[in-house]
């Protein structure tokens, strides 16, 4: 029985207790505000590898409404260091859970619940593989510095844990591999290897109030005038060039009987290319002073204004993702396996390292439906799940890999 086959048996036959161990994650609810709830995760996380001779350390976040990220280090013989990182968070408040049913529930190869997929089954991924390696792969697993990186706020795209991740790493790490869901279809595995950036916009108009039945005329309409350039905002959407503006949140008035004087909306644009997304945020931002509504009585003129909340740049196709893509297909290719890029329109903490540290993503289970907790009679809608039948396979092709990429590293 050659290494790989032993690995595969050792997976299969320990399965129920890597599931055991996703059932105590998924049961304690980790939405981002839930600060006792993320560090309870934590808590439970750093016991799980300290079997692993992990040791581990919290580091605050910096809103402190959040709970604290967690680091967790292993030192090796050689100065190779391999980065794996997941996150505690999720998107699910504990009200919506009770109010959904939303919790652990198997169901043939499906076990739905909070985070099971999105990403707590990505963190038992990375245990899966350690206890392999470890006992099946000890002079490998002894070579490497590993540093275990879990961010507290994913969620909520906080900057921090970025540079967490590039301060424990340093420059020189052999791959900084992200254990967001992998899609799975057959012997096809799907890694991330781009991501779009995103842009998280508002847009303020102001005009002149008045009261709507005697003095109409008086009144600049905000509305209306927020009405008009969110049309052109949602206009400038252009999926040939893979570039989407996106109209969240919008507010403004207060009662119906006065012409309003205030509306806002929230929005947000992505983008793949570093270009196109420079592009259209300089056309958003373009729009500061812009008037197109004014009172009938003497022209008093609306006038809007624009404010770039927050900025996470696209992770960009690049040779050193691209290396790491042919070793995990090297990988899959012994498997008898095959491996495909997928550039995801979704955010992770891969946007904020890949261009310090060769980073890979998609590396964890297979499933669907990530943060939905909403399930109807007719099907229509569905809760996040985690496929059961995606562990091993998916924990054997990032084995396989990571010891080519350690040797080849040597």
């Amino acid at each position: 029985m050659n290494l790989q086959e032993k690995i595969q048996g050792y997976l299969h036959q320990e399965l129920p207790s890597y599931l055991e161990l996703l059932r105590h994650m998924v049961e304690i609810n980790s939405f981002t505000a839930n600060a006792r709830g993320v560090n309870t995760l934590g808590e439970l996380t750093m016991g799980a590898f300290a079997g692993l001779g992990f040791k581990a350390e919290l580091i605050p976040s910096v809103n402190p409404a959040y709970g604290n990220h967690l680091v967790l280090t292993r030192p090796g013989r050689s100065s190779q260091t391999l980065g794996l990182i997941s996150h505690l968070d999720t998107v699910f408040p504990p009200d919506e859970e009770e109010r959904h049913q939303f919790h652990w529930r198997p169901e043939g190869d499906r076990i739905y619940g909070p985070g099971t997929v999105d990403i707590k089954g990505g963190t038992v991924m990375i245990y899966m593989m350690l206890a392999a390696l470890k006992d099946l792969a000890p002079e490998a697993f002894n070579q490497v510095r590993w540093v275990i990186l879990l961010d507290a706020s994913e969620e909520r795209e906080a900057d921090d844990f970025g540079d967490l991740c590039r301060r424990y790493l340093g420059p020189n790490a052999l791959a900084a591999l992200v254990f967001e869901a992998g899609r799975k279809s057959g012997h096809v595995f799907q890694v991330v290897t781009a991501r779009k950036g995103i842009a998280v916009l508002q847009v303020t108009a102001e005009g002149r109030a008045a009261h709507a039945g005697s003095s109409h005329a008086q009144g600049a309409n905000a509305i209306v005038q927020l009405a008009d350039i969110i049309q052109q905002i949602a206009g400038w959407t252009a999926y040939e060039q893979e570039l989407t503006f996106n109209i969240g949140v919008i507010s403004g008035g207060s009662v119906t009987n006065r012409v309003p004087h205030h509306a806002e909306a929230r929005l947000e644009m992505r983008a793949f290319s570093p270009d196109v997304f420079d592009a259209g945020l300089e056309q958003f931002l373009a729009l500061e002073g812009y008037s197109s509504i004014s009172s009938l009585e003497d022209g008093y003129p609306c006038r809007v204004s624009v404010r770039l909340e927050h900025r996470t740049n696209p992770w960009s196709p690049n040779p050193a993702t691209d290396r790491l893509l042919a070793v995990w297909q090297e990988a899959a290719e012994s498997l008898g396996l095959r491996v495909e890029p997928e550039r995801r329109g979704g955010l992770s903490d891969g946007n904020h390292i890949w261009r310090q540290i060769p980073t890979l993503d998609g590396l964890g289970p297979a499933g669907g439906n990530a943060h939905c907790s909403e399930r109807s009679a007719d099907g229509s809608k569905d809760q996040e799940y985690v496929l059961v039948s995606s562990f091993v396979p998916k924990a054997l092709l990032n084995i396989v890999a990571i010891l080519r990429l350690i040797k080849a590293g040597k």
